[in-house]
Order: C-alpha cells, then sequence, then structure tokens
C-alpha cells in the first residue's frame, strides 16, 4: 500500500528527528500532546458550569493526566462535564501507551509495517531489545491493555449496579477506574473517590490488582505471556521486576499497616474487617496508583516518610508507573551486597550484571534525586508549609503517583507550574537520561592512568 505524500513526507521528517535527538523527539512529542489537551480543557464545553477554565488549572490537569500521575487542583468528578473527564480519560490512556508505541501503531495503520527507526524508538519506549518483536511487541501492549482494562472494568460495573447507581453511571465509572488504574492515574470521576468502597473488597480489589499490573511494564507481561506464565525461560529484567515489586510491596503494606493501626485519623477510624483491606489497598497505591481509600493527609510523619521512599521507587521500567523503577532499586541493592561479600560481579538468578546497568541506575537515581531536591527547595519557599508535606507532594509528583496530603488543590500558581514542570519530568528525565547515557556508550583509544579515591 502506498503511503500518501503527506504522510510519506512527514514520517520522514519524523524519522530524521529521531536519529539526530531520539530524547528530543520524545520530550517533543508528549509537550505537544499536552497542548492539545490542554487547549480542549480550557474550552466551556469541557466544565459542568459551562465556565472556560483557567489555563494554569487546565494546564496542570493537562500534564497530570498525560504523564498519569493524577494531582489535581479542581475537583475531577464536579469541575469536569462529561467532555472534559472524555479529555482526561484520553489523555490518560495515550499517555499509558506511550507516545512512540502510538506511533506505531499509527505508522502500522498506514503502512502495514514498521521502520527501522520507528522500530528503535518503540523498542527503547516499550524496554525491548530485540527490532524483530517490536511489532508484536506492540500489538501485545494494545491487546495487554484493552484486556484487562475491560476486564477491570466488567468487574466492578455489577458491583455498582447492585451500590444503588443507575446503568449509564455504572458504566462509566467502571470504565473511567479501570483505565486510571491500569494506567496508575488515580484520577477518580467522582467527588468522594474511593472512600465510600474503603472496606468493599469488590470494589478495591480490582483496581489494587489493575494499579499493580499496570506498575510491572509491558515487557514483563510481554515475558510472562510469551513464556506461558511459568517461571523457566524469563528473563532477568522480568525475575527483578516481580521479586522486587511484591518485595516492596509488602514491607511497605506491612509497614503501613503496623504504624496507622491506631490512628484515629486513617486506618483507626475503620471497623476490624476493612483495616487489612485498607492497608493493602495504601500499600499498592506507591507503585503510583494515586487512589487513596481514607485521608492520606491523617497519616503519621513515619508513614509518609515510608511513602516518599516507597513512591520513588516507583514500578517496573517501560511501565505506566513513575519513580526511578524498581529494576534500578535492585540494582542498587546488589551493587551494596556484592562490595560487602567483596565480589568482583554483580549477580543475580545466575547471571551477571553489567558494570554499565550499575552507572545507569546511579545515574537515573542522583538525576531523580535532583529534581525533588530543586523542586522541594522552590516549594518550600512559596508555600512556607512544613518539609515533610512538601516533600511529600515533590515525589508524588516526581515518581507520577497522584497522593496528596491535601497541599496540591490549594497551591498558589507558582507552586502549580513548578508541580506541573516536576511530573513532566519526573515522566519524561530519567527516561530519556538513561537512553542518552546508554546511546553514548563509547570505547577510547587512550585512557588515563587509573588512581583510585578515598570512598566512605
Amino acid at each position: 500500500m502506498e503511503i500518501p505524500r503527506p504522510l510519506a513526507a512527514a514520517r520522514e521528517m519524523v524519522d530524521e528527528a529521531a536519529r539526530r535527538s531520539p530524547a528530543r523527539l520524545t520530550l517533543v512529542a508528549f509537550a505537544a500532546i499536552i497542548a492539545v489537551v490542554t487547549g480542549l480543557l480550557a474550552l466551556p464545553a469541557a466544565t459542568a458550569d459551562g465556565e472556560p477554565t483557567r489555563f494554569v488549572d487546565a494546564l496542570f490537569t493537562a500534564v497530570s493526566a498525560v504523564c498519569i500521575t493524577g494531582l489535581t487542583v479542581v475537583d475531577t468528578g464536579t469541575h469536569w462535564s462529561a467532555f472534559g473527564q472524555g479529555v482526561i480519560l484520553v489523555g490518560i490512556w495515550v499517555g499509558g501507551l506511550g507516545v512512540m508505541t502510538l506511533a506505531s501503531i499509527l505508522g502500522m495503520a498506514v503502512s502495514r509495517r514498521i521502520g527501522l527507526t520507528q522500530k528503535l524508538l518503540t523498542a527503547g519506549e516499550v524496554g525491548s531489545t530485540g527490532l524483530g518483536e517490536v511489532g508484536s511487541l506492540v500489538r501485545v501492549v494494545v491487546m495487554t491493555s484493552l484486556v484487562i482494562q475491560g476486564s477491570i472494568a466488567v468487574l466492578l460495573v455489577p458491583r455498582l449496579l447492585y451500590l444503588h447507581e443507575d446503568a449509564a453511571d455504572a458504566v462509566w465509572h467502571a470504565v473511567f477506574y479501570a483505565i486510571s488504574a491500569f494506567n496508575n492515574a488515580g484520577f477518580v470521576p467522582t467527588p468522594e473517590g474511593l472512600v465510600p468502597f474503603v472496606g468493599d473488597w469488590m470494589v478495591c480489589l480490582p483496581i489494587a490488582l489493575g494499579v499493580f499490573i499496570g506498575s510491572l511494564g509491558f515487557p514483563v507481561i510481554f515475558d510472562l505471556a510469551r513464556h506461558g506464565w511459568h517461571a523457566r525461560g524469563i528473563t532477568l529484567h522480568t525475575r527483578l521486576t516481580l521479586v522486587t515489586s511484591l518485595a516492596v510491596l509488602g514491607v511497605t503494606t506491612v509497614l503501613l499497616a503496623l504504624m496507622e493501626w491506631q490512628n484515629a485519623a486513617t486506618l483507626g477510624a475503620l471497623d476490624g474487617g476493612e483495616r487489612p483491606l485498607a492497608a493493602l489497598f495504601a500499600g499498592v497505591m506507591p507503585r503510583s496508583g494515586g487512589f487513596s481509600t481514607f485521608d492520606v493527609g491523617g497519616m503519621h510523619g513515619a508513614t509518609l516518610l515510608l511513602l516518599d521512599a516507597s513512591m520513588f521507587i516507583g514500578g517496573g521500567s517501560a511501565s505506566t508507573a513513575g519513580g526511578i523503577k524498581v529494576t534500578t532499586f535492585a540494582v542498587l541493592l546488589l551493587a551494596i551486597v556484592s562490595e560487602a561479600r567483596g565480589d568482583r560481579d554483580m549477580e543475580a538468578f545466575g547471571r551477571r550484571i553489567p558494570r554499565e546497568s550499575l552507572r545507569l541506575a546511579v545515574a537515573v537515581t542522583l538525576v531523580g534525586s535532583a529534581m525533588v531536591f530543586v523542586a522541594t527547595m522552590v516549594l518550600l519557599e512559596i508555600t512556607g508549609e512544613s518539609l515533610d508535606v512538601v516533600v511529600f507532594e515533590a515525589i508524588s509528583a516526581f515518581a507520577t503517583v497522584g497522593l496528596s496530603t491535601g497541599l496540591t488543590p490549594d497551591l498558589p500558581d507558582a507552586g502549580k507550574y513548578v508541580l506541573a514542570a516536576l511530573m513532566f519530568a519526573g515522566r519524561t528525565g530519567t527516561i530519556t537520561v538513561a537512553a542518552a547515557l546508554a546511546l553514548r556508550d563509547r570505547r577510547r583509544v587512550i585512557r588515563y592512568p587509573e588512581e583510585r579515591p578515598i570512598i566512605g
């Protein structure tokens, strides 16, 4: 099938831009989608009262949706009309699927094939290492997304109908929660959110499962599906992601339950049967889910610090989750273990991890820490709030989590711009830094003499 001349010219421009600077192309693509969503949300038709939304609020919501964060400055359920909520939902879906993956899907629809440059870009977006499997990986990404989101919606609809929602609202809310959960977005379509369902396993469990599966990453889902969901043959990346994700989830859930069990502002106010579910749900959400069934602002300072660490770690690489990613955290832990043992190599599951992976892990962690540090300093100056609250909000934005102590809606405009920039940087920054460093790997003919500084 011959590609129309305008589309062919556009594709050549994209390929040329990709060859020159893949990272820049990714940033421009995300920025362009955010600009479109901002423009649509600024329309009078996007609000429930028919009045245009202020630019800063429309921009913040667009960034939060496309960067699948979930922080809000206006109430999603009451401020936005059905059209506005639909725009937010499309922004979430596009942001979760990935700009480069979406571009590949459009390319296949037009030309029935994916070009080499597009394969390279998509491989970087979804974490694939083989160009030959990118086409099938894209199909798996789309089908997996649709199947899981559809399954979550199907599970939620009967329960919402039973809870006296009319059919249209039940279907809409189920679809909204399903897309928001799998894409780790944290947006809720009703003013009360999930608080009324704090003890409802039939509502909270499907949403929590959707968040956890979405946070694993498409390479992990693809690898598990390709090997028939058996442990034999799966990659080291899959093993590290699963083990580290489950470990972080378990530690977060247990410690959160211990610290908040008697807190009258959180778990202590619930019935005995509701507390385990609320603790488990709250333990899953720092993966980048962003939903909450009780007031996060009522947590103890120690619990907020625990969630800070969990959010900063985030979810799996090439997933809908944010943070520095669990594999980055795992590599750093393995490096500490190998140094403590005096081993020259980092090893896990019968495989040796190259030193280049440690360099990338350190770089991504330091860049992420620097982003949070700078944003925290600026927000402290702007708001005058306490450090624990500001750090929590900053990490939630950087890790695209969406949990909030209640500070974000009350921020002045300058603070909203800071958090919007942090959400954008958190979604795109660590990815582009890792890609740029990986592409700059080079072998020098002349090397300086080695001398070891004192460490520690």
